[in-house]
């Protein structure tokens, strides 16, 4: 048996294994380090922003070419101010007179069918017509008589201010300020002086220098135009009678008017008492040329104003239809 052979480990041996172990330690520290931040989740990537309707899942398609959009140009734009229209039942101006007093028109009603009722076209001479127009627009307001749905209805109850105010209940107001009788103004049959031959005992009266030579006749035409009136009542006094637009021959219109009108009222129509005259340039001529149906209601005198009477008659005039 052989004698074993002794190792000797000297202080030098051990130092570089002391050393050895040091750097092992550190190298084994590192590695799990290393391995500890590999093995650590990694943050989930924010889902994309849903869409208010969800889309089938399908195959994404390829990314268009997105093209640069140029930044918007703000302008400033202005929106042009509506004229309020007038509240119902108050008046608002269609012109002036040659004095320069308003020709004030009252509004009932918001529908399609525009009708007109006009007092005082003579003036002060008649000026029992325009206290009517204003008592039936008392009854408007306070909502004994209603428009119906498909009607707006206009009243003008002083159409000659300056006769009226200045000559109330005188023969001279028959005329406007410039001496012109605004019922002879209108284009149709229009002559400049009606010396009423064979109709009343008179003064002939002038019909201006021309048709709608005067600011009333043109303020009322462009109204009537403009709101594509469809009927109208002119008021007079005093025969008591109902006379239709149109010459040599009633308007068919007009006549269907007339004959609803007297119906309901004590005005007589076809008038017996009518003269049989020329009458010339008048308003409900040139209405019914314009496809307006149109008629003087005559009062029974230059005092009463016939409300009673009036009251019916407004209701058969917003009820009427053409054709019937």
């Amino acid at each position: 048996m052989k004698p074993r052979r002794r190792v000797t480990i000297s202080r030098s041996d051990i130092k570089w294994l002391g050393i050895g172990a040091l750097i092992a330690l550190v190298l084994f520290s590192l590695l799990l380090g290393l391995l500890s931040l590999l093995a650590r989740p990694r943050p989930a990537a924010p889902p994309a922003a849903a869409s208010e309707t969800a889309a089938p899942a399908s195959a994404s398609p390829p990314a268009a070419t997105v093209t640069p959009v140029p930044s918007p140009v703000f302008a400033i734009t202005f929106t042009p101010t509506v004229t309020p229209q007038p509240q119902e039942g108050e008046p608002f101006s269609i012109g002036k007179s040659l004095e320069g007093k308003s020709l004030d028109v009252y509004r009932f009603g918001t529908g399609p069918t525009a009708r007109v009722i006009i007092g005082a076209i003579h003036g002060g001479y008649e000026g029992n017509t325009a206290t009517l127009v204003y008592l039936l627009r008392d009854d408007l307001r306070s909502g004994s008589i209603t428009v119906p749905e498909d009607i707006t209805l206009y009243l003008l109850p002083v159409f000659n201010p300056d006769g009226f105010y200045d000559y109330l209940d005188l023969p001279a107001g028959r005329s406007n300020a410039r001496g012109v009788d605004l019922n002879r103004n209108w284009d149709a049959l229009w002559q400049a002086d009606w010396d009423r031959t064979g109709c009343f005992a008179a003064a002939p009266i002038s019909a201006g220098e021309s048709p709608f030579s005067e600011p009333e006749t043109r303020a009322l035409r462009d109204f009537l135009l403009e709101n594509r009136v469809d009927a109208l009542i002119s008021y007079h006094s005093a025969m008591s009678a109902i006379f239709a637009g149109g010459r040599p021959e009633p308007d068919p219109a007009s006549d269907s008017l007339a004959r609803a009108l007297s119906q309901v009222s004590a005005y007589l129509y076809p008038p017996i008492n009518d003269p049989g005259c020329q009458y010339t340039g008048q308003l409900i001529d040139w209405a019914s040329a314009n496809g307006i149906a149109a008629v003087d209601v005559e009062l029974t005198d230059h005092k009463s104003n016939d409300i009673l009477i009036n009251r019916k008659v407004l209701e058969a005039f917003l009820n009427w239809k053409r054709g019937e």
